[in-house]
């Protein structure tokens, strides 16, 4: 006779189930690449030896702000991501959170990571994260419906946590957190045009006004990707000419963004799934390794190139 489950496991499984759903919708793994952004920022810098002790509050007030807006995020484009493949089972779409419950999850966890930024680390740093939210919440989210400039829009907060890093780590701001800044900005749009052809019936179904889906032939698409590859490859080599960073970065970032150009070229002149998928993958593996160098290669304060 087969054992049948008991009441108390049946609550702990759903008790599971929903931890996993809230968790969910705070979009963890995006979260991640949030904190490691905030964290090189922070990194970069930090003039001498980074302030661990700062650093830890500093990461888990953007984290919780992060995951709160992503959540107010799913909460504002719920009846979108019922009509995607790519996100109907999403928490709330499947129905197995509510509405109410996601707003309240996302207001208080933005809000708690907004306010513990500002009393553990420094009103600056909470102010940029504010902004990022705003941002993200107010002016991206709504516009997805409306033009395609929204992911330039996007781009803006999506380039704002190694800003957040340095605010943390300096209480103010300087060159080198606006070439951090410009070079996430710059990545994000070839990566994410990338990512809307690979899924531009999807968006094109849930109404979703992206590059390629209001010019289907991809011609304008593959013009932004070269112009921002382009112009990543000249600006991710600015940490190097203002002393933040030494000529191992300066190499290492020339060839990273020539191959991302390269990906980027070979999607214009053929705009097809296949070359989405490797401009895709370029992409992913362009920001990582450029990170990892720099922060590996950062001068002293005071230092010059060569």
């Amino acid at each position: 006779m087969t054992p049948q489950p008991s009441v108390l496991d049946l609550d702990l499984a759903r008790v599971r189930r929903r931890c996993l759903d809230f968790a969910e919708l705070g979009k963890p793994r995006v979260v991640v690449m949030i904190l490691i952004t905030t964290a090189v920022g922070f990194y970069l810098g930090s003039e001498g030896a980074p302030d661990y002790l700062r650093l830890l509050p500093t990461l888990l007030g953007t984290g919780l702000a992060a995951a709160g807006t992503l959540a107010l995020n799913q909460y504002m484009e719920r009846d979108i991501d019922a009509k995607m493949r790519r996100t109907r089972l999403r928490p709330l779409p499947d129905g197995r959170l509510h509405p109410v419950e996601a707003l309240l999850f996302g207001a208080t966890t933005t809000l708690a990571g907004l306010l513990y930024l500002a009393l553990a680390v420094n009103t600056l740093s909470a102010g940029v994260t504010a902004f990022t939210a705003v941002s993200y919440l107010v002016l991206y989210t709504p516009l997805k419906r409306k033009t395609p400039l929204c992911s330039i829009v996007g781009a803006v907060p999506g380039a704002l946590p190694p800003v957040t890093g340095w605010a943390a780590a300096r209480a103010g701001f300087g060159v080198e957190a606006w070439i951090l800044f410009a070079i996430l900005f710059l990545w994000q749009l070839p990566h994410s045009l990338a990512i809307a052809r690979l899924y531009r019936d999807d968006y094109a179904s849930a109404g979703v006004r992206l590059l390629p889906v209001v010019e289907p032939d991809s011609k304008s698409t593959g013009r932004q990707v070269v112009t921002n590859c382009l112009a990543l490859v000249v600006v991710g080599l600015m940490p190097t000419l203002v002393g933040l960073t030494g000529p191992v970065y300066f190499v290492v970032a020339l060839v990273l963004g020539l191959t991302y150009l390269g990906y980027g070229v070979a999607f214009s002149v053929s705009p097809s799934l296949p070359s989405a998928r490797q401009l895709l993958f370029a992409s992913l593996l362009y920001l990582p390794v450029l990170l990892i160098v720099m922060a590996f290669d950062k001068l002293p304060p005071g230092g010059v190139l060569w």
